[in-house]
């Protein structure tokens, strides 16, 4: 039975003309990576600022732990970077995660499992000025997880890293996230969320248009490509087949969308039978850039 961490119900939050968040809800269960995934002034961080008490919702309800905490108890249980971190630059990476445990009532002996998991304890000593963005950024995720909260939110966690430290915070994320941790994380990116989470809600102009597992918003049936001799003729018999939705002309090939499960094979089979032999039959599944196109790309 998963735990409910966090329920969102018809969130609304309006600047003046802007409806930043309109009718915003879902649900995040422990053990799994969310992704909020949407360009830029799509609600991500308002959603996120209404949770973390830093912004005044207009209406609706959000509920911590099933509502067993108030928000600011809930909030001890939560780790979030939500801005660029914020640490003295003169101080050593160790000295300053010390003081992160004095405000958040750890132990220090925390420092060293957290630095070691980021991957920064042999640069303990090091002045927080001297380490790269990256290095900045993962130190910021060790101070989040002193605590050992219940859930990880990270906005645009990436942003601003070369391509190298992109790809440490990356696979950091996934390492967390394989000890059980609960993480949140809002990015602009596509890329990002298909490789690291396992759940995803889709916003644009503060609305929701698809909130589901990742797998579940690319298209599981796809489609097949084929095409033979006449493709004129191959359309017509392709059309009578139960599993095909619909096919459509892209170049020399006919796309065949499918309503039902079929593969390349049972098609290739059923084409012979009616006695047309195909010289290309492959098959496709929709990859979540084309899903979250189609989702963004028709609204308003």
């Amino acid at each position: 039975m998963h735990k409910t961490i966090l329920s969102i119900n018809n969130l609304q939050k309006k600047f003046r003309r802007v409806h930043a968040v309109n009718d915003v809800s879902f649900t995040i269960e422990k053990g799994n990576v969310y992704g909020i995934l949407g360009p830029n002034g799509s609600g991500k961080s308002t959603t996120l600022g209404i949770i973390l008490n830093v912004v005044n919702k207009t209406s609706g309800t959000y509920s911590w732990f099933g509502g067993e905490k108030e928000t600011h108890e809930a909030l001890k249980k939560v780790g979030a970077i939500i801005e660029r971190p914020n640490f003295y630059p003169y101080m050593s990476a160790y000295e300053n995660l010390k003081l992160v445990c004095k405000i958040k009532n750890v132990p220090y002996s925390k420092i060293q499992q957290k630095l070691t998991l980021v991957g920064l304890w042999e640069r303990k000593d090091s002045a927080f000025r001297t380490f790269s963005l990256g290095m900045k950024q993962r130190l910021a995720i060790a101070s989040a997880l002193l605590n050992d909260p219940e859930l990880l939110i990270l906005d645009e966690p990436t942003t601003g890293l070369a391509p190298q430290g992109i790809r440490q915070i990356r696979d950091l994320i996934r390492e967390i996230a394989s000890t059980g941790m609960t993480i949140l994380l809002a990015s602009h990116l596509l890329d990002e969320v298909e490789k690291v989470c396992s759940h995803v809600v889709v916003m644009r102009n503060g609305k929701v248009l698809y909130n589901g597992s990742v797998n579940g918003m690319v298209g599981t049936e796809g489609f097949i490509e084929v095409s033979a001799q006449d493709n004129n003729g191959l359309a017509v018999i392709l059309k009578q087949h139960p599993a095909v939705s619909h096919t459509e002309k892209s170049e020399d090939k006919i796309l065949v969308h499918l309503s039902a499960p079929l593969e390349a094979w049972e098609l290739n089979r059923y084409l012979a039978e009616k006695g047309v032999y195909v010289n290309h039959l492959t098959k496709r599944t929709h990859s979540l850039e084309e899903e979250f196109l189609k989702l963004t790309g028709n609204q308003n």
